[in-house]
């Protein structure tokens, strides 16, 4: 079975050489580069599994390649290592097109915990045939990422749009925070913040606010609902 190859993207030495070398212990294939424009000429040149992307880096900062490789791969995961962790610091990463965040310091267990699971999330993702999820007039296509009501295209950023499909695939299905958290965000997800709260609001003004049927709900005491007319 060929390596899982993944790309780390990190200004401190000591870290990304640490990370890369953990890495190859686990078999995983890793590149390594320490400012945003070598990240960027990587990406550009080489195709990879998994990112892993620091925000505060020299030369273009991680939110603004994160956006730059979501703009050329809508699937391939990204999780930011950051020291910033207030609620919109993360906002901006997960609208910038980040999968997950690592607050430092970490473990290098917790950073590879997160790998297994996203790497696999997507091979499984990548193996099913394309679903076309549908409620009502809305219609979600889960491979070309394709997001419509009554027709219309609707722009979405990747966590709003893994928010949506989780909906979607559990419509007319209560689900909690904790769920959300869990499938949306990752197991470790600290939901004592308000961020699944705020990507509700952005979806409702995506999806609901322009037209006349409202489909996702909140239940009070018990979480959301995605409903079919």
């Amino acid at each position: 079975m060929e390596e899982e190859k993944i790309l780390i993207i990190e200004d401190e030495h000591k870290i990304a050489d640490t990370l890369k070398l953990g890495l190859s212990e686990h078999d995983y294939e890793a590149d390594v580069a320490y400012d945003g424009v070598m990240g960027q000429k990587l990406f550009s040149e080489n195709k990879y599994d998994l990112v892993v992307l620091d925000i505060n880096l020299p030369g273009i900062n991680g939110y603004i390649l994160c956006k730059n490789f979501r703009s050329v791969n809508a699937h391939v995961p990204i999780i930011m290592l950051t020291s910033l962790i207030e609620l919109n610091d993360k906002v901006e990463g997960y609208e910038a097109g980040a999968d997950d965040y690592l607050v430092k310091p970490f473990e290098f267990k917790e950073l590879l915990l997160k790998i297994k699971v996203f790497l696999k999330r997507s091979l499984n993702q990548h193996s099913a045939e394309p679903v076309v999820l549908r409620a009502g007039d809305l219609e979600v296509n889960s491979d070309s990422k394709e997001v419509k009501r009554e027709d219309k295209l609707i722009n979405l950023t990747a966590k709003e749009f893994q928010l949506l499909e989780y909906l979607l695939r559990n419509k007319n299905k209560v689900v909690s925070r904790t769920d959300i958290a869990t499938n949306v965000w990752g197991i470790d997800f600290d939901t004592n913040t308000n961020v699944i709260d705020v990507y509700i609001n952005y979806l409702r003004n995506k999806i609901d606010k322009p037209f006349q049927r409202k489909l996702i709900q909140t239940q009070i005491g018990m979480g959301y609902i995605l409903k079919e007319p």
